[in-house]
């Protein structure tokens, strides 16, 4: 899989050149032009997604080339266990930066952490990471389970 940032659209593109687009200022995702804005589980060129409803805000948990891939769109939320048993075994965490975003991570422990949004610098230096940004990424088929890799995709 391939992850491009292409002017506040995050593309995540299958081997199989199947597409997610997660639209970064609306907050709409799309699988290969299927936009995804309620709860309940969805499959579509060969992408599964489980999208769950908690505290008004959705949470997408995509299977994609065999990776666990999770979009959070806000981070404003409580973490408790009821949303925390969501966040299995990550390995592709996609999430927006604010003051509660380092938590969050801290509590999933993605393998791979992709932050976005025009504060994504503070998360990444809150968590003493400074990658070189890239203009896409593409994900390694195996990814480590004792380290975390964070991903800075260019604006």
């Amino acid at each position: 899989m391939e992850i491009v940032n292409n002017k506040w659209v995050i593309e995540i593109i299958s081997n199989s050149k199947n597409k997610i687009l997660f639209n970064t200022m609306s907050s709409d995702v799309l699988i290969d032009e299927l936009k995804v804005d309620h709860p309940g589980e969805f499959e579509k060129a060969w992408i599964l997604l489980e999208v769950k409803e908690y505290n008004s805000i959705l949470f997408y948990s995509f299977t994609i080339d065999t990776k666990h891939l999770v979009i959070i769109t806000n981070d404003s939320f409580e973490l408790k266990e009821e949303i925390l048993s969501f966040f299995w075994d990550v390995d592709v965490l996609v999430i927006t930066w604010s003051k509660q975003s380092a938590k969050i991570f801290e509590n999933i422990e993605a393998r791979l952490v992709i932050p976005y949004w025009e504060w994504k610098h503070a998360f990444l230096t809150t968590l003493w990471q400074h990658p070189e940004p890239v203009s896409s990424y593409k994900v390694k088929w195996e990814l480590s389970d004792d380290s975390n890799e964070f991903v800075d995709l260019e604006d």
